[in-house]
């Protein structure tokens, strides 16, 4: 956690999940950065967002190397396309990995860390 990326850590304890919205170029930002990764404007600021997503893309992690994870294997990581036009990363939790697919739509949840996760909605 850092000055930049604090803002969206104060949300996800709020159980909010928030974007960097870029106001040079109007994308949105998942994971904060100091700048815009698209056209280098510093500081975008923080916007919050619906928490609804579809599946963009996932994989099936059988062997973790994250010691916070090992034990929980098998776990689903995916990518998630967002309406507000961001893609969003973590951890797919609620369902079997084998029931994970393609366009499955997903909620926003978080763990006991804080952490965003999706849910199928």
């Amino acid at each position: 956690m850092s000055g930049d990326t604090s803002p969206y850590w104060d949300a996800c304890r709020r159980g909010e999940l928030v974007v960097q919205a870029c106001a040079a170029c109007g994308r949105r930002v998942h994971l904060p950065a100091a700048e815009c990764p698209y056209c280098g404007t510093p500081g975008p600021p923080f916007a919050p967002v619906s928490g609804d997503g579809l599946v963009h893309t996932f994989t099936v992690v059988h062997r973790s190397f994250v010691p916070e994870f090992r034990g929980r294997e098998p776990y689903v990581l995916a990518w998630v396309d967002l309406p507000e036009g961001a893609r969003a990363f973590g951890r797919v939790v609620g369902c079997p990995p084998e029931r994970v697919r393609i366009g499955m739509p997903v909620r926003v949840t978080f763990d006991d860390d804080d952490l965003p996760q999706w849910r199928p909605a």
